[in-house]
């Protein structure tokens, strides 16, 4: 059997309520060229014989593989063990992929695709009314990087990405710390743009539903447990995006980490002289933060 052209992958903590949407969006897909890889990232409900159930009815490929619970990141760490295809494309648990998502990667890479300068490729979530989620891309722009989606083009809100399996690899894996669960997963994406473009694609390849255990809706309280994580993220941002309100931005936030963190030093910071100017809004910021995460539990 030949290799599939995309690997979709989902890592998934206690979410069998609502991963069968995603397994019914697959076998719904006007193209076969792809498998999907589950990394379960320690569930303690009924995820494993769900899946293994699917397995056996082999209407989908499906590869699963169980973790202890590290993170998102760790799991995205676990699936890129495991992931041997061209392209590959990550879907939340809780969200599931157009019925022709699949055929329009796929089609789209082999027509536009064939070039070293590109990475891979960027379409848009939508809801499930159909909406976009945010802002569609400008009319006429063939390629983006990334980091100026918003500065520049003003595209805003969370979009689906396609990679290169061998591109993102050569960023990968994400660090994980201990006594932390979370590494915000697009600095890779970052990086690497500073190299390639990503062609971009007014087609909607994911849906989206925000649940309200979602990383999504929690991100202050994460940003308090996962100091560390962050920072490590900022400090990539702090060098790399391309403006100076954003640079100066992310210096703020890296301060912030600073004041949660022991662990996190300033004198580490990518930037140094932006980041002391960025001391005293930093300082804000984390009591701000303290403020709006003071009832949740540490």
């Amino acid at each position: 059997m030949n290799k599939p052209t995309l690997t979709v992958f989902t890592t998934t903590f206690n979410r069998a309520y609502c991963l069968p949407r995603g397994y019914e969006a697959l076998k719904r897909q006007t193209c076969k060229d792809f498998k999907w890889v589950i990394v379960d990232d320690g569930s303690t409900d009924n995820t494993q014989e769900l899946v293994h159930r699917w397995i056996e009815e082999a209407l989908v490929p499906i590869e699963y593989y169980y973790k202890s619970n590290g993170g998102m990141h760790s799991g995205y760490n676990e699936a890129f063990k495991h992931i041997d295809t061209e392209l590959n494309v990550p879907i939340d648990s809780d969200d599931y992929m157009t019925d022709n998502a699949v055929e329009l990667i796929v089609s789209n890479w082999r027509k536009y695709g064939d070039n070293e300068k590109y990475a891979g490729m960027v379409g848009l979530d939508i809801y499930g009314d159909g909406k976009t989620v945010g802002t569609q891309f400008p009319a006429g722009l063939k390629a983006v990087r990334s980091q100026d989606m918003q500065s520049i083009h003003h595209v805003y809100c969370d979009k689906k990405y396609v990679f290169r399996t061998d591109v993102i690899k050569q960023y990968l894996p994400y660090p994980e710390y201990e006594g932390e669960k979370f590494v915000p997963l697009n600095y890779p994406y970052h990086l690497a743009c500073q190299h390639y473009e990503l062609l971009c694609f007014n087609e909607p390849w994911c849906v989206v539903e925000y649940q309200p255990d979602g990383s999504t809706l929690n991100m202050l309280k994460q940003y308090r447990r996962n100091p560390q994580g962050f920072a490590y993220e900022r400090n990539i941002k702090m060098v790399i995006y391309p403006t100076l309100r954003q640079r100066f931005k992310n210096a703020i936030h890296y301060v912030s980490c600073c004041l949660f963190s022991n662990k996190v030093k300033l004198k580490n910071a990518t930037n140094k002289p932006l980041l002391i100017l960025a001391i005293p809004f930093g300082v804000m910021l984390n009591m701000y933060i303290r403020f709006k995460t003071r009832d949740l539990k540490q």
